[in-house]
């Protein structure tokens, strides 16, 4: 029987990354669109590790699965680490990616200093509460016209010099070995046996209830 292990998250674009970088025979990953409604977790945290603990405590106790939950964002160097735990509602609460990123090249137009870094904080969590926590970052330099069709979020203007490409121009197998998310999730996946063995010890069994009275 397979450990079914939740994304909290119905972005289709970062569930697809998750699945192909957490590829494990023992390990079923479904994401928010597999269940019905549950409310929407507010992200007020102070930082990714606060955000990413949130979301996935939150959608554990709901759902009653293990529940795994990425905070990431961009912090420019720039804009004094912005737009950081805000990097997806950059624009406001309900901004688009395009938004987001319209917003962040004009603040940081005329400016010289380009360096930015992409953080990851993933955090799985079971429904009594406990938790891991995995770390990525990567860092890159800002440019001023998206380049690129792949990913979501920031990636178009995100250029990585290594390969010479934007997140926006890799192929998942590229971002996943470079990015700050995938390498957080290798991270998660190196573990992922241990983390089952977690998961169990930390996830308690049902309790069987006695027959109560007498059948007539």
């Amino acid at each position: 029987m397979k450990q079914i292990i939740v994304l909290a998250t119905r972005n289709k674009g970062k569930t697809r990354e998750f699945k192909e970088l957490l590829n494990h025979p023992s390990v079923e990953i479904r994401n928010l669109d597999d269940f019905g409604p549950i409310p929407e977790v507010i992200e007020d945290g102070a930082t990714f590790d606060d955000n990413a603990y949130k979301k996935a405590s939150f959608t554990a106790r709901i759902l009653g699965y293990p529940a795994l939950a990425d905070d990431s964002g961009l912090c420019v160097d720039a804009l004094d680490g912005a737009p950081g735990v805000f990097s997806a509602r950059y624009a406001g609460e309900n901004a688009t990616d395009a938004e987001n990123v319209k917003k962040m090249l004009a603040a940081v137009k005329g400016k010289k200093n380009r360096n930015a870094a992409f953080k990851c904080v993933i955090s799985i969590a079971v429904p009594t509460g406990a938790a891991l926590t995995y770390e990525g970052e990567c860092s890159g330099v800002i440019i001023d016209e998206p380049a690129g069709n792949n990913g979501f979020g920031y990636d178009p203007v995100f250029f990585f010099p290594a390969l010479n490409k934007t997140f926006a121009q890799l192929t998942i197998e590229e971002k996943g070995r470079v990015s700050h998310r995938g390498k957080a999730l290798q991270e998660v996946a190196g573990e992922m046996d241990k983390i089952i063995k977690w998961i169990e010890f930390n996830t308690p069994g049902l309790e069987r209830a006695g027959c109560q009275g007498k059948l007539s």
